[in-house]
């Protein structure tokens, strides 16, 4: 399909800078598909009531690592360029694929010291050498430590990588650290947030094992490639960038399970679903999964594991506009998203949700 398909307006204004207080108090656009749209105006706390017991929400219980990284090329030449990083993918442990700026000052072999301006990692400079440089500006680092002690250096030296819409209008600040992670956040390795997941706190979990509405967590380690720009103008020319995930045997028989029950399960985030689709048998059967995904899912897919979907608006022309665009049908989500524009919601990350039906007309 053809990518402009997915472009619509949005306002610079409508882009939150920050979440609003308390977290489920966020704005919620439910959208059901049909020949005329439902677009419901509700809030996250209103959840609990619009699932039914027996149902179960996925979450992606991933952390996000300060996995900005500012440092300068050193040992070629007499100037020391300023180089940054972004690490999107853990190879081992002390190699990282890595997206960098400028690209064109670094050549394979070439060595970067982490640890500038101003802040200088307590068990030494870290240094990384550029052991491939590929396309795009993504080149894979290794690493002068190894194992915990690197995941300590660069906790220390790395920043919240906040995406690009929000770092570009103000700076990463103390707030940003607990903001910018969900509450479920224990298996350290993301980049980016789930950012469906940072809607939910224990008051309103309380309320869904109240109903009966279960929960279970499933892990994917967002990556850096979820900020970047479809450039090609066919979704077909495209290509995602790999994340690694999990999903335990004994999640997808809780989960396959439910189902058979004749609950529904729900992913909240995009990231979620990526991946119980990435382990879903063709009859929709959940296996277990430990391995990378680069699923794309644009409009024609046919969805297996999940029945509903909660998500945040998202960009323009976005491979996360396309999933959503194929869970409830494009027509229906440009309708949903110009409502949305119009009636004054918050888009991205720390903005506002929606919960989506999927389009079963086809």
């Amino acid at each position: 399909m053809r990518v402009d398909f997915f472009d619509f307006e949005l306002p610079q204004d409508r882009i939150a800078l920050r979440p609003v207080e308390p977290r489920d108090a966020a704005r919620l656009l439910v959208v059901r598909p049909g020949d005329a749209p439902a677009l419901d105006d509700r809030i996250v706390r209103d959840l609990p009531d619009l699932l039914s017991p027996g149902d179960v929400l996925v979450f992606n219980d991933t952390k996000v690592i300060p996995a900005r990284l500012t440092g300068r090329r050193i040992g070629r030449g007499d100037t020391e360029p300023k180089i940054e990083a972004t690490l999107h993918m853990r190879l081992d442990g002390s190699r990282w694929k890595a997206f960098v700026k400028p690209a064109r000052k670094l050549n394979a072999g070439d060595t970067i010291r982490f640890g500038g301006e101003g802040r200088v990692c307590l068990l030494g400079m870290l240094d990384a050498i550029v052991e491939e440089k590929g396309e795009a500006g993504e080149v894979t680092l290794s690493f002068a430590f190894h194992g915990a002690v690197l995941d300590e250096a660069i906790a220390q030296v790395g920043d919240m990588p906040l995406p690009p819409y929000i770092a570009a209008r103000r700076p990463t600040d103390d707030r940003d650290l607990s903001d910018y992670q969900t509450m479920f956040a224990r298996e350290e390795g993301a980049v980016a947030a789930p950012t469906a997941g940072l809607h939910f706190t224990p008051d309103l979990i309380a309320r869904f094992d109240a109903r009966g509405i279960g929960r279970d967590l499933v892990t994917l380690h967002v990556g850096a490639g979820t900020f970047l720009p479809v450039k090609a103008d066919d979704t077909a020319e495209h290509r995602m960038h790999a994340e690694g995930g999990q999903i335990t045997a004994e999640t997808a028989d809780r989960l396959n399970r439910v189902r058979a029950e004749g609950g529904r399960i729900v992913a909240v985030g995009t990231t979620s679903l990526r991946l119980l689709e990435s382990a879903a048998d063709a009859d929709g059967t959940i296996r277990p999964y430990a391995d990378a995904t680069d699923i794309f899912i644009t409009p024609g897919y046919r969805f297996r594991a999940v029945d509903l979907l909660i998500t945040n608006f998202h960009l323009p022309r976005s491979t996360l506009f396309m999933l959503v665009s194929a869970f409830s049908g494009l027509d229906t989500m440009k309708r949903a998203y110009a409502h949305a524009v119009e009636t004054g919601y918050r888009f991205y990350s720390y903005g506002d949700a929606s919960l989506l039906y999927p389009d079963t007309r086809s």
